[in-house]
């Protein structure tokens, strides 16, 4: 059985006229009665009776019509869908990112693409979590594209630079720190820190951060992502230093800049090399690059 044998026997169903349905299949009738009689034969089932010049489901006819009409609809559906999804002008993007890029960076990517000519209609389907939830999801296929830090080299993965991010300094208002506009590292090693936790693609730039000023910070809890890291600072349970971000100013802490500059701190676009793109995707990462490229660098 095979779907051109199914598909000749909806039309057959459907017209109960042999020549007719030979002609709307585009094949002869010879070729159209021989392939009802081989799927008869796979069935062990008598489909059609003769009735005067025409032709007539059998009773097991229309039991094996319902099943055959409702799997080749789906089947229309599916081809429809698919086409759909993969289509330069109505796809759609799984496209992942780290938290902090979640206040700014994603949502105005994905605002510009959208205003482009032909991408009106393109869709994303999202996923947030920190660095090692988007190397996972890469891994597994389920995100096209992802907006990252880099945790460790990755031959399946590929990197490129989107933009770099400012690490800051962040206290509550009332801390004696918040007097500053700019600190060194070494004024917060007698203070308390939240610290963003071993998932966080931040953790070991903050840990080479510190151990290149010579420092060993006093953690009193860890956490996974900024708006908690924000609130616990807020709520005077320690000092932060996390990316600087636009929601900062939603909470009551201030942003104090580093005079330290190690190194710098990047965020990447992300994709997995072997992982096949629709144009859609493609589209929308070859849009991104040279975008951020123009937005961050000029």
């Amino acid at each position: 059985m095979n779907l051109r044998q199914l598909e000749f026997f909806r039309m057959l169903a459907d017209t109960q006229h042999m020549t007719h349905a030979a002609k709307l299949l585009n094949t002869t009738q010879p070729n159209l009665s021989h392939s009802m009689s081989e799927l008869e034969k796979e069935l062990d089932a008598q489909l059609f009776e003769k009735k005067g010049r025409n032709i007539q489901l059998t009773k097991y006819g229309k039991f094996f019509y319902t099943y055959v009409s409702t799997a080749l609809e789906e089947l229309a559906k599916g081809e429809r869908a698919l086409k759909e999804l993969v289509s330069p002008e109505k796809g759609l993007i799984d496209f992942g990112f780290i938290y902090t890029a979640g206040s700014f960076l994603a949502p105005m990517l994905m605002k510009e693409f959208s205003t482009y000519p032909g991408n009106e209609q393109i869709r994303f389907n999202l996923f947030q979590g920190n660095s090692s939830d988007m190397t996972d999801l890469l891994l597994k296929e389920d995100v096209d594209i992802a907006i990252t830090s880099k945790l460790k080299e990755d031959e399946q993965l590929h990197y490129e630079i989107l933009t770099e991010q400012e690490i800051v300094l962040v206290v509550p208002n009332n801390h004696p720190l918040a007097i500053h506009d700019t600190v060194s590292l070494k004024h917060t090693s007698e203070y308390p820190f939240v610290y963003f936790n071993e998932r966080s693609g931040l953790r070991p730039y903050l840990d080479r951060l510190f151990s290149s000023a010579s420092i060993t910070p006093q953690i009193v809890c860890e956490v996974e992502e900024d708006h908690t890291l924000l609130g616990f600072v807020a709520h005077d349970y320690g000092i932060a230093l996390m990316p600087k971000i636009p929601s900062i100013s939603a909470y009551d802490v201030k942003a104090i800049s580093l005079e330290d500059n190690f190194f710098p701190r990047y965020i990447y676009l992300a994709t997995k090399k072997d992982h096949f793109l629709s144009p859609a995707a493609l589209r929308f990462k070859e849009f991104i690059l040279p975008f951020a490229q123009n937005m961050f660098y000029q």
